[in-house]
């Protein structure tokens, strides 16, 4: 079978690497899985020229709204993926959530994250309870095998000084608003005045070029704090085994592949306490919730100091992925699911 498949695909996002990841799972079991960026698609004359030009027999998109809307009009079965901006963002807007309704209901079935993410669903959209199967993101880590701090940022072309044997709290995201990355940088920097060895490192592309100049501004103000661009998925994991400590401090998230991957890897993580969050992560268990930048600080510091704190957030950490989010198991999922849009 030959799908069609839309998502946002900015490059070294969450989001591309989500779709690239599922798109492996369903030409795993012999169909093709064509990607196209949703960004780059205006209305549904773009989808129907593409349909006339490939013979696609079914479609699947991630977002409802995003790129859901583009498959209204198609002749073809298909299926949908939540992002967390539907159910966290979009249910907001009364036009869009019209759409994610048509969309839910004309869809053969949909996928959840969480199940905190199907409740959302079903009490903001139309009841369909029976299409939303829920299935954690599959996680698979890899290494880069050579590795250092100075070479890292100096290839980005940031200037810093020697990092080596320094506390890293890296932050993975896009620049954008959602991802709220200068919500600790004041306190942060406060904070490496009086212990210098503690540095904040913004890892991620630039999405959104007038927020973009505004953290760039904002970085260049704050000292032990830096920005580098996004890398490769294994030099990013790289990056995250010489780190201390992996940071999120999103607005919203559905799920952050981030956080699942330096669990994985072993890595204490630091998250804001916001739904998303708190659906992957168990404070004190798994990881350390907080919901201020003061708040941050106190348990940033308690981690440098703790250190059984931190093996055991590390052990309870990748145990938990390893449970709960299966490669395997998600790309068992899919390829059952795809098995549906077989007209």
């Amino acid at each position: 079978m030959r799908l069609l498949f839309l998502a946002c695909l900015s490059p070294k996002t969450g989001n591309c690497t989500t779709a690239e990841r599922l798109r492996c799972h369903i030409e795993a079991a012999g169909h093709t899985c064509i990607l196209r960026n949703c960004d780059d698609i205006k209305d549904h004359s773009d989808v129907a020229n593409l349909m006339k030009k490939e013979p696609f027999e079914a479609a699947l998109a991630i977002h409802l709204f995003k790129g859901g809307r583009f498959l209204l009009d198609i002749h073809v079965p298909f299926g949908i993926v939540f992002g967390g901006t539907d159910v966290n963002e979009d249910v907001k807007d009364e036009r869009k959530r019209t759409v994610m309704e048509h969309v839910l209901k004309k869809a053969r079935f949909s996928v959840a994250f969480t199940p905190q993410m199907k409740e959302k669903a079903e009490s903001f959209l139309l009841p369909e309870s029976s299409k939303i199967r829920v299935q954690p993101q599959g996680i698979e880590t890899r290494c880069a095998s050579d590795f250092s701090w100075s070479e890292f940022l100096s290839s980005s072309g940031v200037e810093a000084e020697c990092v080596e044997d320094m506390c890293v709290f890296l932050l993975v995201c896009g620049l954008r608003r959602v991802k709220d990355p200068l919500y600790l940088l004041k306190a942060f920097s406060e904070w490496h005045a009086s212990h210098p060895q503690v540095v904040f490192i913004i890892i991620g592309p630039k999405m959104d070029p007038v927020f973009s100049e505004e953290v760039e501004e904002s970085v260049s103000r704050w000292a032990g704090v830096y920005h580098t661009a996004e890398r490769e998925q294994d030099e990013l994991h790289a990056a995250m085994t010489h780190s201390f400590a992996l940071v999120n401090s999103s607005i919203s998230e559905g799920m952050s592949a981030a956080i699942l991957e330096a669990m994985d890897l072993g890595l204490p993580v630091l998250a804001r306490d916001i739904p998303g969050n708190a659906a992957i992560v168990q404070h004190e268990v798994t990881g350390l919730l907080y919901s201020s930048p003061q708040e941050f600080i106190l348990m940033a510091k308690r981690l440098l100091d703790d250190r059984p704190l931190r093996e055991r957030l590390a052990e309870n950490g990748k145990h938990y992925v390893g449970e709960h989010h299966s490669f395997v198991q998600e790309r068992t999922t899919y390829q059952e699911l795809v098995e549906k849009l077989h007209s």
